[in-house]
């Protein structure tokens, strides 16, 4: 039993970054099933088309491209690509994340700036390059997968927790955007528990005790 109706996807083209593994390797495939045209996006071209191949493997249409989401002209060029070779995306799913796994004086100002260019700025990217095309024929659907690490910090994930509480906001205030400019493209925000892909080995993963860590409360000065 549903709360209410799932959205019929069959024949969109949904692009997914992130796309060789983890949560975007399973949202790729959960789209193929419900026959959805797949773009699939990553740098690790080895897992992309192994992805790839398991997408077609359910019947449905898969285009893997490698791709650096932190690489803002790399965006733009792949994007053009995917529109002349496949068509307009009309489903994008901001998936693409890295964690460093280290406390703040642990990161070097690299590890920090890298973390911000795969896990914000790149949705900046890719925003820019397929909002147009869904503003322009009034549909689309933004998916932006954040993290529960947007409301509360854990040890050894400052740098991830700060990028996706920056990325929420981001999406939020595009979706008000499109409100106020009375475009039916819809928003989704995804802001899932820790999930167990890698990306989390060697942090604090429980959530309870995060809170029960968390510095005590002193009165304001």
């Amino acid at each position: 039993m549903t709360l209410w109706p799932k959205k019929s996807v069959a024949g969109e083209i949904a692009l997914v970054t992130g796309s060789g593994s983890g949560i975007g390797r399973e949202v790729s495939l959960s789209l193929a099933k419900r026959g959805c045209h797949l773009v699939l996006w990553d740098i690790n071209d080895e897992g992309n088309q192994e992805t790839g191949r398991m997408v077609r493997s359910l019947g449905a249409e898969a285009n893997v491209y490698k791709c650096d989401v932190t690489d803002r002209e790399a965006v733009y060029k792949v994007a053009k690509s995917v529109e002349t070779e496949v068509g307009k995306v009309t489903i994008l799913v901001n998936n693409a994340g890295i964690v460093s796994g280290r406390q703040l004086l642990d990161l070097s100002d690299e590890d920090i700036a890298k973390t911000f260019d795969v896990n914000t700025l790149a949705h900046f990217w890719t925003l820019k390059a397929f909002l147009p095309s869904m503003m322009e024929v009034n549909r689309g659907h933004v998916v932006t997968v954040s993290s529960v690490l947007a409301e509360v910090g854990i040890p050894r994930c400052s740098d991830y927790c700060a990028s996706k509480a920056a990325v929420k906001a981001m999406h939020q205030a595009v979706a008000r955007e499109m409100i106020i400019k009375r475009k039916d493209i819809h928003f989704t925000l995804v802001c899932p528990y820790l999930v167990k892909t890698g990306l989390f080995e060697g942090t604090s993963t429980r959530y309870l005790q995060a809170l029960k860590t968390r510095p005590k409360p002193r009165a304001a000065i």
